[in-house]
């Protein structure tokens, strides 16, 4: 039997990634009631997937200019770093045609300040939420080295990395020598590499959700394992939330829930440029070799990091549907060019994995108020940007619900932007 009109108090968050996490525990600092609404268990979604990167200088769009020039060899490429199901055919093209229109000089410069801000302090912000758990192990101090082959040359005059040098990256190339020291065991066909310093990652992403997910609990958040299917708005600017079996009203409503936030605007009546841009991991458990540090490789556009669980390596581009059936050749090819990467790699024992990265077509995820919808907040369309993002947009959203200024214009990142 339903049950309907439960009354919820405080704020729910629909969706317990890390970015409804950290949205939890910063409202939770500032003396909120704090409810967590997901199908699943938090952090065994896409924050599971994740490479584990944590950089404050993730600031560069994927509409850069010139990239339209690229699509067509990468999509012909069936080795390439992009694909699609035709079935997204219908979504996909207007959502390119958007994308390419913020691919301008001066509209990327803007998009990349706007990162900069959302990844802001990012890994002082895990080290605060840490803080208390005896997990702080979950976050180690990294460099983040992209490294090139073959008759690739490292250019720190390339757009991309001058958005990253513009906005004070601490980065420089090294030759084969100093970067086999760091990484004694990459192939040789790795003559230099860019580092950018600094830097911070996870070595279990979904370990790190789940342990921040018990801290809020701890607090006194409360979590429902439940789908939301649906929300209705109410005269009163209230908000029924139809789940499988028990409907819920809540005040405020965070809606957190990444790409399947697509359908709850849907029931809200709003349509939004969010598709899915699938992304493949294979995590060697039982890989006989190790990383220092978090690897790119340049050309073949993943990155390789070594976890509690062994090496993963962690890239591609397929949008497709959350619910297709995944492709995971997409997973193989990864494989086989980390197996290029590290030569000595055991690959005898390889685990894949398939996630839903939800993407706006300005490379900006929507967080804040939606002014067709009072007292209702977006925090989704984070990309492959998420886990760098949330603590800055969990910030942002405490701020807005407890009225308090933001001192930095958010504009960019409503969602208004698209209606």
């Amino acid at each position: 039997m339903l049950n309907d009109n439960e009354k919820l108090s405080g704020v729910t968050i629909i969706g317990g990634g890390i970015i409804g996490v950290c949205c939890a525990l910063s409202l939770l600092e500032r003396g909120c009631d704090v409810t967590i609404i997901d199908k699943n268990e938090p952090g065994d979604a896409t924050s599971f997937g994740n490479a584990g990167v944590i950089s404050h200088w993730s600031c560069v769009p994927q509409c850069l200019p010139g990239v339209w020039k690229s699509i067509p060899k990468w999509l012909l490429d069936k080795n390439g770093p992009l694909s699609f199901n035709l079935d997204q055919l219908p979504t996909l093209v207007p959502w390119v045609v958007k994308f390419l229109s913020n691919s301008k000089k001066n509209k990327v410069e803007q998009i990349s300040n706007m990162m900069e801000k959302l990844m802001f302090g990012n890994i002082a912000g895990y080290r605060h939420y840490l803080n208390g758990t005896g997990r702080d192990d979950l976050l180690i101090d990294s460099w983040y080295i992209n490294v090139f082959r073959g008759e690739q040359v490292p250019r720190l005059d390339d757009y991309a990395w001058k958005l990253r040098i513009d906005r004070n990256a601490p980065v420089k190339i090294i030759g084969q020598g100093e970067l086999l020291e760091l990484e004694p065991d990459l192939s040789k066909d790795y003559h230099s590499a860019i580092v950018i310093k600094d830097q911070s990652r996870t070595v279990d992403p979904g370990n790190l959700c789940k342990t921040l997910a018990e801290k809020a609990f701890s607090k006194g958040c409360n979590f429902k394992k439940l789908k939301v299917n649906a929300i209705s708005r109410n005269k009163n600017n209230t908000y029924q939330l139809h789940c499988d079996g028990r409907n819920f009203i809540s005040e405020k409503v965070v809606v957190a829930a990444g790409i399947w936030s697509v359908e709850l605007m849907k029931s809200l009546g709003l349509k939004i440029p969010l598709i899915s841009e699938r992304g493949y991991h294979v995590e060697f458990s039982d890989p006989g070799v190790k990383l220092n540090n978090s690897i790119m490789d340049v050309a073949g556009k993943f990155v390789s990091s070594s976890m509690v669980n062994g090496i993963r390596s962690a890239g591609t581009t397929e949008f497709a549907s959350a619910n297709s059936k995944p492709n995971f050749e997409r997973a193989k090819l990864i494989e086989k060019l980390t197996m290029q990467l590290l030569p000595s790699l055991n690959a005898s024992t390889t685990n894949y994995w398939v996630g839903s990265r939800p993407s706006f077509p300005d490379s900006l995820p929507s967080v804040g108020p939606i002014s067709r919808l009072p007292n209702l907040y977006s925090a989704f369309g984070h990309s492959h940007y998420g886990m760098g993002m949330a603590p800055a947009t969990g910030k942002f959203i405490t701020n807005y619900i407890m009225e308090e200024p933001q001192n930095i214009d958010l504009t960019p990142i409503k969602l208004d932007r698209f209606f």
